[in-house]
């Protein structure tokens, strides 16, 4: 067999194979950054879920590769609240409400006003906040939880 009898035999499984059997994206959570979700709920108001986490929390990480990508968890979501990625240590202002909230370097690693707000000051991440449609707290949730554990809490919070 020559190199262009090879080159053809490896190649065309490639190309003949159909587009349709691509995969498909990930369905994952569609997460919005806070300005983002309080300017959707201006045109449709819904709950919040706001995901209080830091870079280096290991339990952050594992909640998106496991909970956060659960179909169910992730449809939920999507569907019944404004799901909002918050970096606790994030050094951008948000503009919110009137007032700017900024990062305060304090403690080891420093916070951010709207994360310590949110949170009452107690500061372990991850932590769930959740807002009623006018940004008033229903409650905070801290901790790794497992995709069923978070799904009936989220059926909960969605009620309330």
């Amino acid at each position: 067999m020559n190199a262009l009898s090879v080159l053809t035999c490896l190649l065309f499984p490639v190309f003949a194979a159909p587009l349709s059997e691509a995969p498909a994206p990930d369905k994952g959570v569609m997460w919005y950054s806070w300005e983002e979700a309080i300017e959707a709920n201006k045109e449709e108001p819904r709950k919040f879920f706001v995901d209080v986490y830091t870079d280096w929390c290991g339990w952050c990480k594992r909640m998106d590769q496991t909970t956060f990508k659960d179909e169910k968890v992730a449809s939920f979501l999507n569907a019944n609240f404004y799901p909002v990625k918050l970096n606790a240590e994030q050094r951008e202002d948000i503009n919110y409400d009137g007032k700017v909230f900024k990062f305060r370097n304090v403690g080891r690693r420093g916070v951010h006003e709207l994360a310590y707000s949110l949170l009452d000051g107690k500061l372990g991440y991850p932590s769930y906040v959740y807002l009623n449609e006018n940004q008033e707290r229903i409650a905070i949730s801290p901790g790794y939880k497992p995709a069923d554990q978070l799904l009936s809490e989220l059926k909960r919070m969605a009620e309330k």
